[in-house]
């Protein structure tokens, strides 16, 4: 494929999102933000747990 031409898609997919949320089109902004919010809880627990098993791993050697 062209390279402006993949350039140019990307732009689009990355600038029609943002302008989405900006503008809280359809209430997508809310959406958006809660999902990352429940996102960022379930990774922190995921690296929690992750340092858990880790330590208790060291532990055993």
């Amino acid at each position: 494929m062209n390279k402006f031409l993949e350039i140019l898609i990307g732009l689009i997919f990355l600038l029609v999102p943002i302008y989405i949320w900006i503008t809280n089109w359809a209430d997508f902004g809310t959406s958006a933000t809660l999902f990352l919010k429940g996102g960022l809880i379930w990774t922190l627990l995921g690296i929690g747990a992750m340092f858990i098993l880790i330590g208790l791993s060291n532990l055993k050697d």
